[in-house]
């Protein structure tokens, strides 16, 4: 499957080398002439938004990405989009690892001792039951 942003580029490429209309090879990539068209703004926010989340890191190295948004949002009172904070943290490759559950290391039980003779071990159990009124006993 071939991305958007793949198709643009293929566009932009047939017009360039190949003398295509803009509008033939957008028809052809099945591709909108606004998103032919379109160029990213590369805001000085970005470079702003990328500073803060790396002494945020630096400066608390348990926090994640929420607790540096909510950081930033109420605290600091920046309105930034959580999207684009989070695709900026991505990029900076801040994620932190999840890391596993550490499992509990159970000892294997002995095995039952088998009796010699008949009625030697005596086992317990033990018996619940609920009375008409509403009171539990066990026996």
């Amino acid at each position: 499957m071939v991305r958007p942003s793949q198709r643009k580029e293929m566009a932009k490429w047939v017009v360039k080398y190949r003398s295509m209309s803009i509008t033939l090879a957008c028809r052809t990539f099945q591709i909108s002439e606004s998103c032919y068209r379109y160029q990213p703004k590369l805001s000085d926010e970005n470079e702003k938004i990328a500073d803060w989340l790396l002494a945020l890191t630096k400066a608390k190295r348990a926090w994640g990405f929420g607790l540096c948004f909510l950081y930033l949002r109420n605290v600091r009172g920046f309105k930034w989009n959580h999207k684009r904070v989070y695709r900026i943290y991505r990029e900076l490759e801040l994620n932190m690892r999840i890391k596993p559950r550490k499992r509990l290391k159970r000892e294997k039980p002995e095995p039952l001792a088998v009796p010699e003779y008949p009625n030697r071990v005596w086992s317990m159990d033990f018996m619940a039951d609920q009375l008409a009124d509403g009171r539990s006993f066990r026996t």
